[in-house]
């Protein structure tokens, strides 16, 4: 997937080159340049974008996998959520860099690629929390007493379980949004994640590290922020969420 080359409001586009290598920050170039004379503050701002994108791709792949496997692996159990459960497990037990990267490396550079890495990460831990919900309500009062009415498996789940299984949800889509932008760009820092010509926060730190020791700071402060105001900024939203959960 190509990154829009068009000219914006800074009047250059994220591919351009200038002579102006390793510019400090300016009124020309508020972030100043890379080594390759291309604007940081362009850069950076792009990079929010793809960010933002793999984030939200890789959650909502995660989602959709684990959340129908959790309920029907928590509502029949038996063999069928014994296998489901070992996979998951399994997968959950590996440490989400180690598995990230394992991943990256064998589908390649790419945003798609990089958003399924992602979701297999995340995904065992939608599975385990729709499972252990689904386990707790099916035994609930209410859903027994729609099961001896006569209400079929379809209804059950989706009007009696479902609603109540994903209450939890968003504090969980909040954290793991946060944790995915680190992944993210600890993959492209170890050049596993986007193609080299998009802009990635990761991989532009790591073109910075080079030139850090020289005094040349600007090509890896305004990325490093980025990524923390990111984080930051997703890790309050979650914690907003649980308390208001909590309050409830």
């Amino acid at each position: 997937m190509k990154v829009l080359e068009a000219n914006n409001f800074f009047g250059y586009s994220v591919s351009s080159f200038s002579s102006d290598v390793f510019s400090p920050p300016s009124l020309k170039h508020l972030c100043g340049t890379d080594r390759l004379g291309r604007d940081v503050c362009l850069r950076t701002l792009q990079g929010s974008s793809i960010a933002i994108e793999v984030v939200f791709l890789s959650i909502f792949f995660a989602l959709i996998l684990g959340l129908p496997l959790g309920l029907l692996s928590g509502y029949f159990g038996g063999i069928f959520d014994k296998c489901l459960s070992l996979i998951m497990d399994t997968i959950f037990s590996i440490p989400v860099i180690l598995l990230s990267v394992v991943v990256a490396f064998v589908l390649g550079k790419g945003i798609i690629n990089a958003s399924i890495a992602l979701c297999i990460v995340y995904s065992p831990q939608y599975f385990r929390l729709i499972r252990n919900q689904t386990i707790l309500i099916k035994s609930e009062t209410y859903v027994e007493a729609a099961r001896v009415s006569g209400a079929d498996i379809k209804t059950i789940i989706f009007k009696y379980i479902f609603p109540n299984v994903i209450t939890p949800l968003p504090i969980l889509l909040t954290l793991n949004a946060a944790d995915a932008v680190l992944v993210l760009g600890s993959l492209g820092f170890l050049g596993l994640g986007v193609p080299a010509d998009v802009p990635e926060w990761g991989s532009d730190l790591n073109l910075a590290l080079a030139a850090l020791p020289t005094g040349i700071w600007w090509t890896a402060l305004f990325p490093g922020l980025a990524m923390f105001f990111l984080v930051l900024g997703l890790s309050f939203i979650g914690e907003e969420i649980e308390n208001i959960f909590e309050k409830q």
